[in-house]
């Protein structure tokens, strides 16, 4: 069996299609094919079903895929070790961030991983996509959801709470919700879709409520929806982190403190894919950012 057709099913295989392979590895879709039709041939059976969108491994492409991805990663860090002989740390990482935390967070902690790693690289994406791993070539992706996807490797960082809040002025002019129900009589900014309805999950005790509400001003730029809720345009349901110093400081207060609420999920992860060889400098960057979440939890 050849090793670098292996090697090359390992690539078809993550990259999910066989048109996307061949963009990737810079070669004609023919090409891709021809390759693996070869393999086929000298196993002496059908490593995956094609279809016009993605692959499926059959049992023993399955197993094929676990033996090429341990041989891939074996050649990637025997090469990765003859390049760094005698140099100090360096390599180039493709870090995903979402959008909130990214910014309001873990811009500090990534400024601090550069001063002390001066020669690795950082590709930053501030995006809220799940599927970009595979789209955009991520070496690492940070998101707060309910729960990781299967087909990922997830790192559990932290736990994340949205909170009911309003500008001190707001709450002097205007009544703050005192029932959970009363989230719906007020102009609610939010990181949903503006228009549109959004679903919140509500937590208390063991009694879990679902509520449908109506966004007035909504977006995705986190400090955006914290200087709205402090110009008293709204009361704000945002993760506690996007205005905890506003809290501490006296310019906002908050409501319903008795029940835990969630928009897009209560969980943050760390994700990479599966049987991806992860070189010295993405696992200095995992370590750091799991170290920088866990004492930020606490």
């Amino acid at each position: 069996m050849d090793a670098h057709a292996l090697t090359l099913f390992v690539d078809i295989v993550e990259a999910g299609n066989l048109s996307l392979a061949a963009r990737n590895m810079k070669m004609s879709r023919a090409n891709i094919s021809y390759h693996l039709t070869q393999l086929e041939r000298s196993v002496g059976m059908q490593l995956m079903r094609r279809t016009t969108r993605r692959v499926e491994l059959t049992d023993i492409g399955q197993r094929l895929y676990h033996h090429g991805c341990v041989i891939r990663n074996e050649v990637l860090a025997a090469k990765e070790s003859v390049a760094v002989f005698g140099k100090g740390l360096h390599g180039a990482v493709r870090l995903s961030l979402p959008t909130g935390f990214g910014h309001m967070v873990m811009s500090s902690w990534l400024i601090e991983f550069k001063r002390l790693y001066p020669d690795i690289d950082l590709d930053l994406l501030f995006d809220n996509r799940v599927d970009d791993l595979l789209r955009e070539e991520v070496d690492i992706a940070v998101r707060v959801m309910s729960e990781p996807p299967q087909q990922m490797v997830a790192i559990e960082l932290a736990q994340v709470r949205y909170v009911t809040c309003a500008s001190v002025e707001y709450a002097h002019g205007r009544a703050m919700p005192e029932r959970l129900e009363e989230l719906g009589n007020v102009p609610l900014i939010t990181s949903a879709v503006a228009g549109r309805n959004l679903r919140v999950s509500a937590y208390q005790g063991e009694e879990r409520r679902e509520l449908t509400l109506h966004p007035t001003l909504a977006s995705e730029n986190f400090q955006f929806l914290r200087e709205a809720i402090l110009a008293s345009l709204g009361v704000g349901l945002v993760p506690d982190y996007v205005v905890r110093q506003d809290v501490a400081e006296g310019r906002m207060v908050t409501a319903l403190p008795d029940w835990r609420l969630s928009v897009f999920g209560t969980r943050m992860f760390l994700l990479r894919m599966p049987g991806a060889y992860q070189t010295v400098a993405t696992r200095t960057l995992i370590d750091f950012v799991v170290q920088k979440a866990r004492s930020w939890a606490t």
